[in-house]
């Protein structure tokens, strides 16, 4: 198969300039919910695009948990997306040198995306170990149990960790419940938005690309050539 021959006609939906709404949240807010209605596969995946300290891009999917639909908690400076990892992680690093980031939503069951552009913050801690508290048990030890994006010997090295992170915290191996804290260095990120981007696919290429620059309470909508 000559994979240049490969091609899907899109044609589900039309997007104008009096489509959208005027806060680009409530937009954004909207096709999440028909993504998830239409049972996409994980609708909240996105593709984080990160910086380097010698501006060398990387990229990797991560999972949407907070959208600022609302005024975001006090210690934000903006509204945004929030998503949570390791601090000494790969993108970690990046975002401790370059705070501008980028992400990006696929939803090919309505044949749509979104692009958004702008600067990272930390999540507040609130926020951090209320969401931490809120994952499964497996999830939460995982946390501590993985040094993110470090080499490990092996599997077994990494289940050991994991077994040590257990005994630590009392937590038998069947538990569905536990208590125990969030890492120091685990917590939330939120990409504050200076650019949101929301494309349709249309047929013969000619895509609708509907753009919100600018920023909360000063937002300016365009329209792009696909």
């Amino acid at each position: 198969m000559n994979i240049a021959d490969l091609r899907t006609v899109y044609r589900r939906a039309t997007l104008s300039e009096g489509d959208v709404d005027a806060d680009p949240f409530v937009q954004f807010q909207g096709w999440l919910d028909q993504a998830i209605a239409a049972q996409a596969l994980e609708p909240t995946a996105m593709t984080l695009a990160t910086v380097d300290a010698n501006s060398r891009p990387s990229a990797r999917v991560v999972l949407l948990k907070g959208l600022d639909v609302q005024q975001p908690p006090a210690g934000a400076s903006g509204r945004g997306f929030v998503w949570f990892t390791n601090y000494d992680s790969h993108k970690g690093h990046d975002l401790a040198s370059h705070a501008d980031a980028a992400l990006c939503f696929f939803w090919p069951e309505l044949e749509r995306q979104a692009r958004i552009e702008g600067r990272v913050e930390k999540a507040t801690t609130q926020e951090s170990d209320d969401y931490f508290a809120s994952r499964p048990v497996g999830s939460r030890l995982g946390a501590w149990a993985s040094p993110q994006s470090e080499v490990v010997a092996s599997r077994e090295a990494l289940e050991a960790r994991e077994r040590e992170i257990r005994e630590r915290f009392d937590v038998p191996a069947d538990a569905k419940e536990a208590t125990f804290p969030r890492p120091p260095h685990w917590g939330g990120y939120r990409l504050v938005p200076t650019l949101i981007e929301f494309w349709q696919g249309r047929p013969s290429r000619l895509h609708d690309r509907i753009v919100f620059t600018g920023g909360d309470g000063r937002w300016t909508v365009t329209r792009l050539a696909p």
